[in-house]
């Protein structure tokens, strides 16, 4: 097994070592930084954005670089957090409790580096963790059947129900409104046109591109344009990069512990990315021999939640490259990535493309490597970023949405859907409906109704195949139990404040 591991993972790095894909690589990893420094456009925006321009590009190369934003990200938003308090991505939000308090005390510079390390380290750690499950994985789930699909979707979809934050009665509609919209267009039996009031436009379905787009991209636009231009800016000397000893042995622990619980948590549909700091800095103030030190400058309090940052960055990719099951939105547009260079996201994707899949997995730690070795030396120039007023930035976004939606088709009703995507998901966001669960449940409900149809067929119309099944019954019988657990006041008050977009 272990030759074997040896072998996909030269293949790998035979893949992601070509210069077009390293230079790939580095776009997605300096993109990702990038909009991980400027707060309020996100990974999940950028992606959207700039998925139609990757659509006649090589399948590795743009996975490749778009896998590099999402992680990239990552790094980018503890660098705000610590020198000016202000986190680009929600997940970083633990990381300015100890990590400003470190800059304050003129450790910003300790700060930074032990954070790009111990992402580093979390990075290296959460590919290995890919690398080495993708495998079992995938093996156990090529013997699932129709039914067993089916309990996994159904599974999946409750997860992102009850991780999704906020309320649950708001996220189940949500999520009820995603899987409609997954209805849309022409029956894959029979070809019959459905819920389309006639409209030729919606025969092929909602482009999961175009609905992403807007509810995220043009969304987060116009929330952005609601918040003043003024913007903190350094005041504090950013000091010695590099952590001493004394750093290293305090930190070691934190760093340990937070990749394992990263790489557990990253797993989880929903929340489990940005969950996973939260549980990381909660472990390590309970460890810690004085807590009252957290907050207030207790450099675990970085190494932590960081660690577990970046490996739930990773890890998040397991679900969606060996069951084909996306666990978080983004995740969910990685894979219509896939889909859209004729890559169907499931267990299949090892073996029918071991070129895609390890030179992605590859590709992940040589993007880690670069991020440490770009980041650290750019502080500088990224926040100096932070002085760009938004509304130099939003005309330019706004094109670049309009105009790769256009060019795949040459369609203008793609950039009207956009527009009114965008504005949909404008008022979701008053609302406080939170539009992640309808996005997973665009994706998840057309695999659960072909899972749901295949599995009729199968057995002529009995209903009864999904619940003879050991596994089946196993899946939905978790799924009835998480839902009520999480329907009880004392889960919901918690659930209340985990809303991602706050």
């Amino acid at each position: 097994m272990m030759n074997g591991l040896i072998e996909h993972l030269a293949l790998g790095f035979s893949v992601s070592f070509t210069l077009q894909n390293l230079l790939l690589c580095l776009i997605g990893c300096l993109t990702g930084t990038l909009i991980g420094v400027l707060p309020g456009i996100g990974p999940l925006a950028t992606i959207a954005i700039l998925l139609p321009l990757t659509y006649n590009a090589e399948p590795v190369g743009s996975l490749i670089m778009l896998a590099g934003i999402y992680y990239g990200a990552q790094y980018g938003g503890s660098t705000t957090a610590i020198l000016v308090n202000m986190p680009g991505e929600a997940s970083s939000v633990v990381t300015a409790l100890d990590g400003h308090a470190m800059a304050r005390e003129g450790r910003a510079g300790k700060a930074l580096g032990i954070s790009a390390i111990g992402s580093f380290i979390a990075g290296t750690f959460g590919t290995l963790v890919i690398a080495g499950l993708a495998m079992p994985l995938a093996t156990v789930a090529l013997s699932f059947t129709a039914g067993n699909y089916f309990g996994l979707m159904v599974l999946g979809l409750t997860l992102a129900i009850v991780l999704a934050g906020g309320s649950l009665l708001k996220a189940v509609c949500m999520l009820l409104i995603g899987v409609v919209m997954a209805l849309v267009g022409a029956d894959p039996l029979t070809a019959q046109a459905r819920l389309t009031f006639g409209s030729p436009v919606l025969y092929d379905g909602f482009d999961m591109g175009i609905v992403a787009m807007g509810l995220f991209g043009i969304t987060e636009i116009l929330r952005n344009l609601e918040l003043r231009e003024g913007r903190p800016v350094v005041r504090t000397k950013v000091g010695q990069l590099c952590p001493n000893l004394h750093d290293m042995r305090q930190s070691a622990g934190s760093i340990a512990r937070g990749s394992v619980v990263g790489s557990i948590l990253g797993i989880l549909p929903g929340n489990g990315v940005i969950l996973a700091p939260f549980a990381s800095y909660a472990m390590e103030k309970r460890l810690a021999s004085d807590p009252s030190r957290f907050g207030k400058g207790a450099i675990q309090g970085v190494a932590g939640p960081e660690s577990a940052n970046n490996s739930a960055a990773q890890s998040a990719f397991i679900p969606l490259l060996t069951l084909g099951l996306p666990a978080t939105a983004t995740m969910a547009l990685l894979g219509g990535a896939m889909t859209l260079h004729g890559v169907s996201p499931s267990p299949q994707v090892i073996e029918r493309h071991p070129e895609l899949f390890w030179g992605m997995v590859t590709s992940m730690w040589i993007g880690n490597l670069m991020l440490v070795i770009i980041n650290l030396p750019l502080i500088g120039i990224w926040v100096r970023l932070l002085r760009v007023p938004y509304r130099l930035l939003f005309p330019t976004i706004v094109l670049v949405c309009c105009i790769g939606i256009f060019s795949l088709a040459s369609r203008p009703s793609d950039v009207i859907q956009m527009g009114i995507f965008g504005v949909a998901g404008y008022i979701l966001v008053k609302l406080r409906l939170e539009p992640t669960p309808l996005l997973l449940g665009l994706v998840l409900g057309r695999l659960l109704e072909n899972n749901l149809r295949r599995g009729l067929v199968l057995s002529r119309g009995d209903l009864f195949t999904f619940i003879s099944e050991p596994l089946t019954l196993v899946l939905l019988l978790f799924a009835v139990v998480v839902f009520l657990s999480a329907a009880l006041p004392q889960f919901a008050q918690r659930r209340e404040l985990l809303v991602a977009d706050d």
